[in-house]
């Protein structure tokens, strides 16, 4: 249920530096979401297409891009993207490792006319 209030942030940026830019119409939102966030775009672009209703935005198209997830070990600094579930370090082996990337949700652009 978070993507409700994660799509009502989204509409009303976009609309904010679309009202900026003196668009009259969003055509499209381009969104970057990290693996991890937890956020479902199916749902994001369900959500935005019913709060968007009656809004310059109506009818705008949504492009995701979803980011990969980049670790950093702790112990030698090395950055890597793990396979599947495996966290460990494929450098030193260690499993003391931060998160880099893949957390993220923002939009990254739009489009207007």
């Amino acid at each position: 249920m978070h993507e409700l209030s994660i799509t009502q942030s989204i509409l009303s940026i976009v609309l904010e530096k679309a009202e900026a830019a003196q668009a009259s119409r969003i055509v499209k939102v381009n969104i970057t979401m990290g693996k991890l966030s937890g956020v479902v775009d199916d749902c994001v672009q369900f959500y935005f297409e019913l709060l968007s209703k009656d809004t310059i935005a109506a009818g705008a198209s949504i492009s995701f891009y979803q980011s990969p997830t980049k670790l950093r070990c702790r112990n030698c600094a090395n950055v890597f993207m793990p396979a599947d579930i495996d966290w460990t370090c494929p450098n030193c082996h260690s499993q003391g490792v931060e998160i880099i990337s893949g957390r993220e949700c923002f939009v990254e652009s739009i489009e207007v006319e």
